[in-house]
């Protein structure tokens, strides 16, 4: 699979993130992380860290770091929290929207999660977090278990090396029926914007679209720099999509 990944381990350093009874999770993230990593290298996935010792980093500096590597794919990993302890369980992955490749890569893991005995708590969107909005490739953000949930917290303990291999899975699941990987992936479509010989032209009208919450990201071929918004498995979608960006004042056309 001629991939690349990078991993995140939430928060770091002076964040701890979410805290019960002295655990934090930015700890929980970054030991997970570095248990993922060497599962995905052996499956013969590139992979890359945003940190890989407890540092801090903003939002904004881990999205710049995938986004200057190139990386195809972004996966953020954190544990997530609740205001009373004990009272809500189980995993959630967050994406920017809810289709595309990152929608299918956000499922796979929460289904592999759930064979640990995990709630699966769904996909949902949040398009304002900088990790989602912020990254030009396909990003996801995944809550593995409430730290405020002792049932979690005994599920994340109990079956650490399992849940590293899960999420490792369901990642490597994904990249296995994109193009390039041993099976083929149906027609997916995107609204192209621009295509500049000049990276700078293309840089700004994508900083211009994502301010304006479009999952926009650049392509390179022929030499040309391609500015194309999201991926999307049926025209319908895609032509949605179209509409929106011609409202708001672009050109556009559908690509396959």
């Amino acid at each position: 699979m001629p991939y690349s990944v990078m991993l995140d381990a939430g928060h770091g350093g002076a964040n701890p993130g979410a805290v019960y009874e002295g655990r934090q999770e930015k700890d929980d993230a970054l030991a997970l992380v570095l248990a993922i990593g060497p599962i995905l290298e052996a499956n013969g996935i590139q992979t890359l860290y945003t940190r890989t010792t407890d540092v801090y980093q903003t939002p904004f500096e881990k999205a710049q770091l995938a986004n200057e590597a190139a990386v195809d794919f972004f996966v953020s990993i954190h544990r997530n929290s609740f205001p009373e302890d004990n009272v809500v369980s189980g995993v959630e992955s967050l994406v920017y929207d809810l289709s595309g490749v990152k929608y299918e890569m956000a499922q796979n893991i929460n289904e592999q999660l759930e064979t640990i005995g995990f709630v699966d708590l769904g996909v949902k969107a949040r398009p304002n977090l900088i990790v989602l909005r912020r990254t030009r490739m396909p990003s996801v953000l995944v809550e593995v278990g409430f730290i405020n949930s002792d049932t979690d917290n005994q599920l994340f303990d109990a079956n650490f090396d399992a849940i590293a291999r899960a999420i490792a899975d369901g990642i490597i699941e994904t990249l296995a029926v994109l193009p390039g990987g041993p099976d083929t992936l149906e027609t997916r479509y995107s609204v192209q914007t621009g295509a500049f010989r000049n990276q700078m032209y293309a840089r700004n009208l994508q900083e211009e679209l994502m301010e304006m919450d479009f999952p926009a990201r650049i392509e390179r071929g022929d030499g040309y720099y391609r500015v194309r918004v999201g991926d999307y498995r049926t025209i319908d979608e895609a032509s949605r999509m179209e509409q929106r960006l011609k409202r708001a004042g672009y050109q556009t056309v559908i690509v396959s």
